[in-house]
């Protein structure tokens, strides 16, 4: 059974609010995993977000508060920054999405968008 890992954003709130971390930093086989909301990008990192990678030696960086679909890989840190959109209602963008890929190993391969709809007038 699959294991979901989740932190919490910034309109977060109740359950989701106690219950999910701010940053998360986890192992999948080889390769070490970091989480955040609010991270930045490559270039233009949050403040202090640059430093936690490092200390984690993350090859994958997962944060998503623009709600912009971006993959990119950050070539002084040697790790692959994803944005993986927006799978919710909530916010301005207009197409939901969310990504999936393969950890084999050392292995980070098959990266996939996947479109969930148009964002819909609740």
């Amino acid at each position: 059974m699959p294991v979901v890992r989740a932190v919490r954003g910034n309109i977060d709130s109740g359950q989701v609010l106690r219950r999910c971390p701010e940053i998360l930093s986890f192992k999948i086989e080889d390769v070490d995993v970091w989480m955040t909301h609010i991270g930045g990008y490559p270039g233009r990192y949050a403040p202090g977000v640059r430093r936690m990678l490092v200390e984690a030696r993350s090859k994958i960086m997962v944060a998503g508060h623009s709600h912009i679909l971006r993959v990119q890989y950050d070539r002084e840190l040697s790790l692959l920054h994803l944005n993986p959109g927006a799978a919710g209602y909530h916010g301005w963008q207009k197409e939901r999405t969310l990504m999936r890929l393969v950890i084999d190993g050392a292995d980070i391969r098959d990266l996939e968008v996947i479109e969930l709809g148009k964002l819909r007038n609740c």
